[in-house]
């Protein structure tokens, strides 16, 4: 109620013993806090927050025009809701490595469990669409090298993504991911891996654990978690499922109001108002207000 009784390193402490428990992390994507408070009460493992989902709500590609105050404030609401621990792309660190490790911390202060950083070159593209282009290795070592050296909590986690399948083939991707690993990377994002034969072949030559990215409409086939875990995957997200899913029913029931005048046809689709003062605890607050103001004149 109100906000999650844990703290932060709480937080991280928590997703690093869901790291070693040999189950795959689950983590769909979170739009909002309501979202995220929903995803928790389903009984996932984490929460996501994309920086492709930040920047269409607020009207904008994913080309890197967010700022890290923009994401970091999104994730702070967030994250404050959820027991959940909650990981956070932060695109390529926001500027040059000083910038990366300046996004850790701020990160940490905020509450948050886990971050990304990618080696595409500014402005980025989506990992998803071509056209994209990474930086020089070197200079990615060096990115992840100053955020890991600059988290202040050791639970922290520091996932390394590395878009250069499309670009570099997967025997270049692989080679990038381990040099990222030995950088100090917790966790490799290997972004854009076809299908399970290119996941099995990226778990056994890369020396960090892996996280798969299951977004919609990309080049990646869409497997389940159980598979990807199999595969030796450690952390699955569904980065805009949710929005995606929100956006078309939005669209819908708008497109009926204007042509008919009315919502009444989407009733059945809608979460009733009990359903979302369940969600909120609505009556907890109450409660508290009772108590609280128990005094008579």
């Amino acid at each position: 109620m109100l906000f999650s009784m844990l703290s932060g390193s709480e937080k991280r402490a928590k997703l690093r013993v869901g790291l070693k428990s040999g189950t795959i992390v689950r983590a769909p994507g979170a739009f909002s806090p309501l979202v995220a408070m929903e995803i928790e009460r389903l009984g996932f493992e984490a929460v996501y927050v994309s920086g492709a989902v930040i920047s269409a709500d607020l009207g904008l590609p994913d080309i890197g025009l967010t700022t890290l105050t923009e994401v970091a404030g999104r994730a702070e609401q967030i994250a404050r809701v959820t027991d959940l621990p909650t990981i956070v792309d932060c695109d390529t660190g926001f500027g040059e490595p000083m910038s990366a490790a300046r996004t850790i911390r701020m990160m940490e202060e905020h509450g948050i469990a886990a971050i990304h950083l990618e080696d595409q070159i500014n402005p980025k593209r989506c990992g998803h669409l071509d056209g994209k282009s990474v930086i020089p290795a070197d200079e990615m070592v060096r990115r992840v090298k100053a955020a890991v050296d600059a988290r202040r909590d050791p639970n922290m986690v520091v996932i390394a993504r590395t878009d250069a399948r499309a670009i570099e083939g997967l025997t270049g991707m692989i080679e990038r991911a381990n040099l990222y690993a030995e950088a100090g990377a917790d966790i490799i994002f290997a972004e854009a891996l076809k299908d399970a034969d290119e996941w099995s072949t990226a778990s056994s030559d890369i020396t960090a654990p892996l996280l798969a990215n299951m977004t919609e409409f990309g080049k990646s086939d869409l497997l389940p978690a159980n598979e990807l875990q199999a595969l030796g995957a450690s952390i699955v997200i569904y980065p805009v499922t949710t929005l995606r899913v929100a956006m078309k029913a939005a669209g819908d029931v708008l497109n009926e109001i204007s042509e008919t005048g009315t919502q009444r046809a989407a009733l059945d689709r809608m979460q009733t108002r009990e359903q979302l003062y369940d969600l909120l605890q609505y009556e907890r607050y109450n409660t508290l207000d009772r108590d609280i103001f128990n005094f008579k004149l």
